[in-house]
């Protein structure tokens, strides 16, 4: 079965200046090849046959770079921004969307089978579905609960939150796209609050694996860091 994702593209990268002055955030190296040609990569040898990349800030230097996929075995097309869209905004341009798609950020290290998280939202006949890692921060603090009266009940001594957080990636369906307002800045968050509102709530797809969000630059000197110490592609 054909495969197709989109990859978002788009930003400025400006949580991650000063790498991003000159050149896009997509075309960061990771050790010596860019995050998206990284993702690409992946995408090709988890069996997807067609990407879409949304472009905005830095167009021409990133449809330069990757072409029409040819040189890394697989269809590439684009669609443009011409102001900004956030990330579900510019799906409503994709006017050949198939029933099911994967959506990622362009700027995601992670070792997720993407075959399976796509299989696995099919499966469910979900609508929408979201790959979630857990996240575990330390409050450096000792923490004083209190009662109605500021009398001391509780205390915890830098205690830990475990939560979860999307990946930025996602098995979307078709129908979503029913949602999303044409030409407007519409977000991932601005999608969920709508499914929630017409009760039809995504589905959470949960990975314990290896996940980074290079969006910034500690984030990036981690991913590169880390890099070479497990296979990606």
């Amino acid at each position: 079965m054909s495969k197709r994702a989109v990859i978002l593209a788009g930003g400025k990268g400006t949580r991650l200046k000063p790498y991003t002055i000159s050149l896009p955030k997509p075309l960061v190296p990771i050790g010596e090849t860019p995050i998206l040609e990284i993702i690409i990569k992946q995408l090709v040898n988890f069996g997807f046959t067609h990407i879409t990349i949304t472009l905005n800030h830095f167009a021409d230097i990133i449809k330069a770079y990757f072409g029409d996929g040819g040189k890394f075995g697989i269809k590439i097309d684009y669609s443009l921004e011409l102001t900004p869209l956030s990330t579900m905004g510019p799906l409503k341009l994709i006017k050949d969307l198939p029933e099911n798609f994967l959506v990622l950020n362009g700027d995601i290290l992670t070792d997720l089978n993407f075959a399976d998280f796509y299989d696995s939202h099919c499966t469910n006949n979900s609508g929408f579905t979201i790959s979630a890692y857990s996240r575990i921060d330390s409050v450096e603090y000792g923490v004083l609960v209190a009662d109605s009266n500021f009398n001391l009940i509780e205390f915890k001594e830098k205690p830990k939150n475990t939560y979860l957080v999307s990946m930025g990636i996602y098995c979307v369906n078709r129908s979503n796209l029913e949602l999303i307002p044409d030409n407007t800045f519409f977000g991932f968050d601005h999608l969920m609050y709508k499914l929630l509102e017409v009760n039809q709530p995504a589905k959470i797809y949960q990975y314990d694996g290896y996940w980074l969000d290079i969006g910034r630059p500690d984030d990036y000197e981690k991913a590169i860091n880390e890099f070479g110490t497990k296979k990606f592609i």
